[in-house]
């Protein structure tokens, strides 16, 4: 989830330790096997999902350990500047907000594992999960993955993504007033993040690979009719010309018509061709929706397997931001310690 960032000036490293550590407790972060492998609580993921939940389950006594990944922190570490996360007046930078999270999970008790999930198994207690040979169990985990957002794979995209390219136009479009953007996709998304744009862009070019949008009618009528958005079917989008920051991008005719690229000047590239769930690791032990999104039982976090809660952008295909996935993590956290304390007095 990425949640707003300027077209200049991406940081793209970070080390964890350099968060606040004011704290008088604090535990060491682990990436070896010096961390314990038992705990009441294990939760997936570490973007602010995961982070939430390890505050407040580390402040209810649990002593989470929390498997973030090879490259914690999630899709903020892509972002320069987060301006809509409440309490940063000024905003933030995303690594930076990342690294608060991490140390006050610290500071409480929780336990970082900077490692990958090879895989799971949920179907009989303890539930484990394995990360660089090593087996972890635990009474309930809180699965808080995240989704990747699907990119168009060139190299100049990635090399300024973050200075101009960005999946959200709901986290970045404030950062683009004044200029022309483009909008890369062709369903409801893509056209929605077009017209979300035209709040902020002079102009928003919207290309598509196709003859026609697979969206909805309504939506594409809403496109065609204004008179902002310039459509550029039979196009795709095969270069993000800048060096520092995006300048252009070259489109190229899917037709075959045209033998040369398009140069085509803006500050912003948004692709919105879609996300990807990160459910991988859990080997379809849980059920996921048409999307391949997981899917809550209730109104709670619970899933379909006693003591297994989902948190975030794993699940939330809507909304995607930092602050409701954050939102999500309290929830599975407390979700998770109510049903210990069941589980506890049921035993007792």
């Amino acid at each position: 989830m990425t949640e707003g960032k300027v077209p200049n000036g991406f940081g793209a490293a970070i080390d964890f330790g350099a968060g606040d550590q004011s704290a008088s407790t604090s535990t060491a972060t682990s990436t070896t096997a010096t961390a314990p492998t038992t705990a009441r609580l294990l939760i997936l993921g570490s973007g602010p999902a995961g982070l939430t939940a390890a505050i407040y389950a580390a402040r209810a006594g649990l002593a989470p350990i929390v498997i973030g990944g090879y490259a914690p922190g999630g899709q903020l570490m892509l972002t320069s500047e987060v301006e809509n996360f409440p309490g940063f007046p000024d905003g933030i930078d995303g690594p930076d907000l990342m690294a608060k999270m991490r140390a006050q999970a610290e500071r409480f008790g929780s336990t970082m594992v900077d490692q990958d999930v090879d895989r799971v198994d949920l179907s009989a207690q303890p539930l484990r999960v394995w990360s660089a040979r090593r087996e972890f169990q635990a009474e309930a985990i809180i699965v808080a993955t995240g989704a990747s957002a699907l990119w168009l794979g060139l190299e100049s995209e990635t090399r300024l993504r973050g200075r101009g390219v960005s999946a959200c136009a709901t986290c970045d479009g404030f950062f683009f007033k004044g200029q022309e953007v483009v909008v890369v996709g062709g369903g409801d998304t893509a056209l929605e993040e077009a017209l979300f744009l035209t709040r902020f862009a002079t102009k928003v070019h919207l290309v598509h690979r196709r003859d026609s949008f697979r969206a909805s009618k309504i939506m594409i009528s809403r496109v065609e009719a204004h008179p902002n958005i310039q459509l550029h079917m039979n196009r795709e989008v095969v270069e993000v010309l800048g060096e520092r920051s995006t300048e252009a991008v070259l489109l190229r005719d899917t037709t075959g018509s045209l033998s040369t690229p398009e140069r085509l000047a803006v500050g912003g590239l948004f692709v919105a061709i879609g996300h990807k769930p990160n459910t991988a690791l859990l080997g379809g032990a849980l059920p996921v929706d048409a999307a391949g999104y997981l899917q809550l039982e209730s109104d709670t976090t619970a899933s379909q397997i006693d003591g297994v809660f989902i948190a975030g952008d794993v699940h939330d295909h809507r909304y995607r931001q930092a602050v409701t996935a954050a939102g999500d993590g309290c929830r599975a956290a407390l979700d998770a310690e109510r049903w210990l304390a069941e589980r506890d007095a049921s035993r007792s």
